[in-house]
């Protein structure tokens, strides 16, 4: 409860976003192989971070590491960052990354990937990052208020500057390397899911709160 000079009591109530149905979207077994796959999926914005994971994926390829990086999303042309499709061209064909366009079923991707990453410059409380987590997949994503806050920090995944895509690889490359604390990391990430992200328990907070506030009103 806070009180501010001049105005009523305020009541102030913290819900780690909208949630996910962790029945349509489960934790299934990292691929397998020796091959790391990577995805960032979002809108395809610039502030979305897609330009520093572009260039993160090119550093990576120099360091000869065994991964494929996917974009998966569409662009949105309708905002000024969106990324255009000669872009995305460009870099299919120079073989940097892969694109996969929006789907309705990202249970089905995430289960294809190791590592969910979004370097995004700001967030609310992403969905990208719940979904990751309830799919059991170890995130990279920046250290900006919204996206630190979907993670547990070395344990469900890692935070990286935000619009540093050196550092942003390096970051990722932890991962690829030691794909023991990948799947660990995945593995607490599922079990912070179930308990913060649950969307039956994210639904009934939001009617307590209403159900608290109406009372306070009758």
């Amino acid at each position: 409860m806070v009180e501010f000079a001049g105005l009523d009591q305020i009541s102030i109530h913290r819900i780690g976003g909208s949630g996910v149905d962790l029945r349509k979207i489960t934790m299934q077994p990292h691929p397998a192989g020796a091959g790391t796959r990577i995805g960032l999926p979002a809108r395809l914005l610039r502030d979305k971070g897609v330009y520093e994971f572009v260039e993160a994926a090119r550093e990576l390829r120099l360091r000869g590491r065994n991964a494929t990086f996917l974009l998966i999303g569409d662009p949105d042309l309708t905002n000024p960052t969106s990324i255009t499709r000669v872009e995305i061209d460009a870099w299919l064909a120079e073989g940097v990354v892969e694109w996969l366009p929006h789907t309705s079923d990202i249970a089905a991707v995430l289960a294809t990937l190791h590592i969910i990453v979004l370097p995004s410059y700001r967030e609310g409380f992403p969905k990208t990052l719940i979904d990751a987590a309830a799919a059991g997949r170890a995130s990279v994503t920046s250290d900006v208020p919204g996206c630190r806050d979907a993670i547990v920090d070395g344990v469900t995944g890692l935070l990286c500057p935000v619009k540093e895509s050196t550092a942003l690889a390096d970051v990722i490359d932890r991962l690829i390397i030691d794909r023991d604390l990948c799947v660990r990391m995945g593995a607490a990430a599922r079990v912070h899911a179930e308990n913060n992200f649950d969307i039956d328990e994210v639904t009934r907070r939001h009617i307590e709160i209403y159900e608290e506030r109406m009372l306070r009103v009758i």
